[in-house]
């Protein structure tokens, strides 16, 4: 199958697309350092970034708005055949202007061009051809330039709406850096989603607690420990010493282990049959983190403690789906 003439052809588009944005990393200068400043400048005066464009170069003005939004850095699309029929007023002065055209003479963004000047911003084009009436007619110009595209035709959009694309994506990082952009700042961005949860879901919100959270002291009997977790409906339960700091844990499986060498073992103290140390979380980490240790140790249960070392919740590997982090 990988000797097909389909995988061949698809192995070019990956490395004509590859190729062409090895080039255009290499056009990088000074205008993108002072596009990133303006948009810097231009969030810090509480103005916003106004994408053009059309055709396929509007479908990736479109996420690269997306991509900034979700940044930080506040952005809308505008049309550029509506912008000229009403929508012009989305435009502020202040704003920045960020114009996509590969070619630089699209016929509907050039007629737009002379109206967005009669406003005080900044126009930044994205475009291919630095002769082009758009670079000529913009503050600041971004270099996409491609060698080819990786239609056979060297027609389709394909290595120039990547480079943009990519353009674009360098455009939100280096500001969200430039800005000190923060994880919690993206994830109140997010807080429907798998990201926001991740960033902003914490164990303590998560944990079973209460009577869910089975807790015994290391004097008590096997028998009456398997009561405490059959009334949590836990499959472990936390041992604590006389001060209430977790000192082990006793789980299903120690009482099999137990059981298979001891003919008489339930009134023997749950201090004799515990698995000490085990593994805990802190109430105040996030969610993600305990997803992370169960992928990492053979526990199905993890103990909760506060800064004391007390367990004060569990989590058990059932309870992973509820947290919709996966």
């Amino acid at each position: 199958m990988s000797d097909s003439i389909h995988v061949r052809r698809a192995g070019n588009v990956f490395r004509t697309e590859l190729e062409a944005l090895e080039h255009v990393a290499g056009l990088l200068d000074n205008a993108f350092h002072q596009t990133v400043e303006s948009l810097v400048q231009t969030m810090d005066s509480r103005g916003k970034v106004v994408v053009i464009g059309i055709g396929k170069s509007g479908n990736i003005g479109r996420k690269i708005a997306a991509t900034l939004t979700s940044t930080g850095t506040t952005s809308v699309v505008l049309d550029s055949v509506d912008a000229l029929h009403g929508d012009l007023g989305v435009v502020n002065d202040g704003d920045l202007l960020l114009v996509l055209s590969y070619s630089g003479e699209t016929e509907e963004l050039l007629n737009l061009l002379p109206a967005l000047k009669r406003f005080k911003v900044k126009l930044v084009g994205m475009t291919g051809i630095l002769t082009s009436t758009l670079a000529r007619s913009c503050d600041l110009v971004l270099n996409v330039e491609v060698p080819k595209e990786a239609c056979p035709f060297n027609l389709a959009p394909t290595s120039s709406t990547t480079a943009m694309l990519v353009m674009g994506d360098a455009l939100a990082m280096a500001t969200l850096e430039a800005r000190g952009f923060r994880k919690e700042d993206f994830a109140t961005r997010h807080p429907s989603g798998a990201i926001g949860r991740a960033l902003l879901l914490k164990i303590k919100d998560v944990m079973r607690t209460g009577s869910r959270n089975p807790v015994t002291s290391s004097s008590t009997s096997i028998k009456e420990t398997l009561l405490v977790m059959g009334q949590a409906k836990a499959g472990c339960v936390s041992v604590v010493d006389a001060l209430g700091q977790l000192v082990g844990i006793f789980t299903d499986g120690d009482l099999r282990r137990y059981l298979a060498r001891d003919l008489h073992p339930l009134e023997a103290s749950i201090g004799e049959v515990m698995s000490a140390d085990p593994i805990t979380i802190q109430e105040e980490s996030l969610a993600v983190e305990a997803l992370n240790l169960f992928d990492q140790e053979p526990i199905d249960d993890l103990i909760v403690v506060n800064t004391d070392g007390a367990p004060v919740g569990l989590i058990d590997t059932q309870d992973l789906p509820k947290m919709k982090l996966m």
